[in-house]
């Protein structure tokens, strides 16, 4: 598949003013200023984010309304339900409001829609256990702002919802209590790009404000809140990168016994990143929704005790490890089914499992690079997953073919929906027509954004341990990547993995070498054989062999130097 290296400008008036500010080198200042860092004071704010930095909660529209209910609720001794979708960012979400709560009444739950026969987000079946059940109160985390329909069912049988979400709101907005989503267009609170978790964390903030709580006996739920910033991929800029940062400090230091269990059962030592979370900690998480149900995801993450934390870790380990299989297998089956004609990718089939359309959708991607979906049926009717490519808005055109579709929701580049399965080839249809009338060729070709280019020479211990305090690394604030032109291998490259899928190169660096690591990239390998000449596109690290730790390349890509 084509990969256009897409080099990234900056304003070099603004760099070079910043080298003299910070007394750093012009790579490092480039690198700022490609992040939005043109000041010491903004330079000051991103290298040591504090949490004194957090805006106030009740900026927020509808904040004070939540925290009334919710104090109300505990006057009264009235039921309380907490209810999350079965993803990362709904899991942790529940699991940190239950928590917080369960320290002021004992008469609340929670409660998790069944993927396969709910679906997604707030559910009639889940407000009908709230009636049977009793509660009088639901607060909906990750979820909800679409669920017009569902809330006036609820407010009929006398059951108020305060709302937490942030995906996009759609026209109507549910009459809840309160409904607590910083995208709304008259919401005026500073920062718009909180995941589910971080809004359920600024209700929780808001309350402990009012009760004079500190905040430090709230910030216990910020490894919570890390795991949700990076598994839901949200940007890693502003409040995110600062309760991150700090999330990732208490995942490091003294996580809770869930999260030191799963992180066990990942194999990963050391000191954790949030690539470490994303891809060890998240998809085993994720797996419990994906394959059983994510009331088990809560259970793990409000356990108290090691042991049973680790007994429940055994089984999601099973789970990921069954999600493994179907991924590898249904991509395999999507991969016969994809038009190359066609510049989008709608597929189905009745034996797909529905945990992991949204992975396999991702999978299509790769080498198919146009908005796709992935679809599972169940009693008649379609349910699946979108995924986009780079600047081109999925959930604007799911819109377009709104009228085709009996639910759906989500983000520009992600989304879930439903569709009855007689409507299927309608829909397929005007998907195609809308993405064939709004997308653009560029948008068509896979693109790495580069920050710079440098010679092999420049990469050294020193900028490593610079560019490792641009962590934590997210979307708009990237790992940097780099392009080095006209580089040759030792001669010692070769082939590995268990498939020999991957490249393992030793790089000619002046008097000096650097290995570079590939993965998936075996295709590429014979641009790099009898001391050719290559460009090379890849981010810094370091690998650890034997007890010796020095630096390494992660290769994005390698290229003919005539096709850079």
């Amino acid at each position: 598949m084509e990969t256009k290296w897409n080099i990234q400008k900056s304003d070099e008036s603004v760099v070079h003013n910043l080298v003299s500010e910070l007394g750093v080198n012009k790579i490092v200042a480039h690198l700022l200023v490609l992040r939005g860092i043109t000041t010491f004071d903004a330079a000051k704010t991103f290298f040591r984010p504090q949490i004194s930095d957090l805006h106030s909660p009740f900026l927020m529209k509808g904040m004070e309304r939540a925290v009334d209910r919710i104090e109300l609720a505990l006057k009264k001794g009235e039921k309380i339900l907490i209810y999350g979708d079965y993803d990362v960012d709904g899991t942790t979400s529940v699991a940190m409001m239950y928590n917080f709560l369960s320290r002021f009444t004992d008469k609340i739950a929670y409660y998790i829609p069944d993927r396969y026969d709910e679906g997604y987000g707030i559910s009639f079946k889940g407000i009908d256990y709230a009636q049977i059940n009793k509660f009088s109160l639901i607060i909906a985390l990750d979820c909800g702002i679409r669920a017009v329909k569902q809330v006036e069912y609820a407010s009929n049988k006398q059951i108020d919802f305060v709302i937490c979400d942030h995906h996009t709101p759609g026209v109507n907005i549910p009459r809840a209590i309160s409904v607590l989503n910083p995208k709304q267009s008259d919401c005026n609170y500073p920062y718009k790009e909180l995941s589910g978790c971080g809004v359920g964390f600024k209700l929780i903030q808001a309350f402990s404000e009012k009760r004079k709580i500190d905040f430090n006996e709230i910030g216990e739920y910020l490894d919570l809140l890390a795991v949700s910033i990076g598994a839901d991929i949200v940007e890693m800029t502003g409040e995110n990168r600062a309760l991150a940062f700090y999330g990732l400090k208490i995942i490091n230091q003294s996580p809770r016994v869930g999260l030191k269990a799963l992180i066990e059962k990942s194999g990963k030592t050391g000191e954790l990143s949030i690539s470490d979370v994303v891809f060890g900690i998240a998809p085993r998480i994720n797996a419990a929704g994906r394959i059983e149900h994510g009331k088990i995801a809560v259970q793990i993450l409000v356990e108290s005790d090691i042991d049973k934390a680790r007994e429940l870790a055994e089984g999601i380990e099973n789970h990921n490890k069954e999600r493994k299989e179907l991924d590898q297998n249904i991509t395999k089956e999507a991969l016969e089914m994809v038009d190359e004609n066609k510049l989008s990718t709608v597929v189905y089939s009745s034996d797909w499992h529905k945990g992991v359309v949204g992975i396999v959708a991702s999978r299509l991607i790769e080498s198919y690079y146009k908005p796709t979906i992935v679809l599972s049926e169940k009693d008649g009717e379609l349910t699946g997953s979108a995924r986009s490519v780079k600047g081109f808005d999925l959930y604007d055109a799911l819109v377009k073919c709104e009228h085709l579709l009996e639910k759906f929701g989500g983000h520009k580049y992600a989304a879930g929906l439903t569709v009855k399965k007689e409507n299927l080839k309608a829909f397929i249809s005007e998907f195609e027509k809308v993405v064939r009338s709004t997308i653009t060729k560029e948008q068509l070709v896979a693109q790495i954004d580069v920050d710079m280019q440098i010679e092999l020479e420049e990469v050294n211990d020193q900028l490593y341990r610079i560019i490792k305090q641009f962590a934590p690394f997210g979307p708009q604030n990237r790992t940097p990547n780099f392009i080095s032109k006209n580089v040759t291998d030792y001669g010692w490259g070769k082939k590995v993995g268990e498939d020999k899928s991957h490249v393992r190169l030793v790089l000619n660096k002046s008097a000096d070498r650097i290995t570079a690591i590939g993965f998936r990239m075996a295709d590429d390998f014979e641009l790099t054989n009898d001391k050719k000449e290559f460009d090379i596109c890849y981010s810094i690290d370091e690998n650890t062999w034997n007890g010796k730790t020095s630096l390494q390349l992660r290769l994005k890509g390698i290229k003919k130097p005539k096709h850079l």
